[in-house]
């Protein structure tokens, strides 16, 4: 996402294909189903615009002249985490293969019908999400326990060199924590990282 906080709430889709008429047509369709859109005719400009104010879906067509959409995806979803699905006229063994590597999140197939694209649009952004709440959730998860395993190591190191038990060392390190107003996990960090410099 872009920095700064996105004033307009809409669900934001990047529809990227080289057809303008499509481009055209699958914009206004989404705008008038809700949606913020940009539509873009190159793979640079569609890392530009996600650069800028990363979206919260884009539409890949497989085929665009600059790179391939499925590699563009992949791109898009490492730089700036935006989730994509893949536009096709036939959906071959191997392009699926390559899109599910890249983490599309679907194939349409062309001719559209836009009517019938608004379901899977909304089928792609709750995937999306879904999946956006598991990463951060991950990373709560590793960074409780990189923290509690700080302040393990760092009580043991109390116990060991003041000669205390446990409960003694923890109320030590957090009695600590609490005159220096910082959580108990730097505290504990900060004493690990002391006796790594000695």
């Amino acid at each position: 996402m872009a920095m700064h906080e996105r004033k307009d709430k809409r669900p934001h889709i990047l529809v990227v294909n080289d057809d303008g008429p499509l481009v055209a047509e699958l914009s206004d369709s989404l705008r008038a189903a809700g949606y913020r859109v940009t539509g873009v005719a190159s793979g640079d400009h569609a890392l530009e615009v996600a650069a800028q104010d990363a979206p919260d879906l884009a539409v890949l067509d497989v085929r665009i002249p600059d790179i391939s959409g499925v590699k563009l995806g992949g791109q898009l979803r490492e730089r700036s985490g935006v989730p994509f699905l893949c536009i096709a006229e036939c959906v071959d063994q191997e392009t699926v293969a390559q899109a599910v590597e890249e983490g599309a999140l679907s194939f349409l197939v062309k001719p559209l019908a836009v009517p019938q694209i608004v379901p899977s649009i909304e089928a792609a952004l709750t995937r999306a999400a879904d999946i956006r709440r598991l990463r951060e959730s991950e990373s709560q998860l590793n960074t409780a326990l990189a923290d509690t395993r700080a302040v393990n190591m760092a009580v043991g190191l109390l116990m060991m060199r003041d000669w205390i038990d446990r409960e003694q060392a923890l109320d030590l390190l957090r009695s600590n924590a609490r005159s220096r107003r910082r959580p108990v996990a730097d505290i504990a960090a900060e004493l690990l990282r002391s006796v790594e410099n000695l």
